[in-house]
């Protein structure tokens, strides 16, 4: 390895674990970040035309698309999903977790692009995709790198057969869940307690549309 291929690699490592360290930063105030994403929806001016009835038709189609995700990823992986601290639970490897490693997220996404499409603002779609995307980009390798250090080959294995973002069914059929060394045993939590633990979004999602509501009225 000559000198400049060297410096190049340890500019690339120092990148690699400063987003890593943001990403740990990110995860634990999670929850209060989304709020300047809030006040964009509800303060920024309403088009003047207002018959966007697709658009808004759009938006809801896919705030209840996202919700269906979260939904079904949070009956796989349960309360875990809600912690702020480093504690990971088991790794779950059935549901959406089959198809791709992190559909929480995504469906967050999803939740906000579709937010963004219910109050007739298309131009914040793009601008919420890029914001969050970087955002869960960080976390999601400071996840990876705990996960590694915690489960090794495992989640190594787990890895290099399901994509981080974009569903891959050849990656669900592929998996075994029963055999698989890389995952864990299929634990699906009753409907009662997922929607327990979604309770928050659920209610989110309901004084949101309120709002917009609200605010369609002033």
């Amino acid at each position: 390895m000559t000198a400049s291929e060297y410096q190049q690699l340890q500019s690339e490592q120092s990148h690699t674990d400063t987003i890593t360290r943001l990403g740990g930063w990110l995860f634990r105030r999670r929850t209060v970040i989304p709020i300047p994403l809030v006040l964009a929806v509800l303060l920024a001016p309403e088009p003047v035309n207002r018959s966007s009835v697709g658009i808004v038709a759009a938006g809801v189609v896919l705030v209840a698309a996202g919700e269906l995700m979260r939904l079904w990823g949070v009956r796989h992986i349960g309360a875990i999903s809600r912690t702020r601290s480093n504690r990971l639970g088991p790794l779950v490897a059935s549901g959406p977790f089959a198809l791709m490693r992190n559909p929480l997220y995504v469906g967050n996404v999803a939740l906000w692009v579709g937010f963004a499409l219910s109050a007739r603002l298309f131009w914040l779609a793009p601008l919420f995709v890029a914001i969050l995307g970087f955002e869960y980009h960080a976390i999601v390798r400071w996840e990876e790198r705990l996960l590694v250090e915690r489960l090794g080959d495992r989640y190594r294995l787990y890895a290099s057969q399901v994509p981080r973002w974009v569903p891959n069914p050849i990656s669900r059929r592929a998996l075994d869940v029963s055999a698989d060394p890389a995952v864990s045993e299929v634990n699906v939590f009753s409907w009662r307690d997922t929607f327990y633990s979604e309770r928050g979004t659920l209610i989110a999602i309901g004084v949101g549309y309120v709002l917009l509501w609200i605010k369609a009225q002033v």
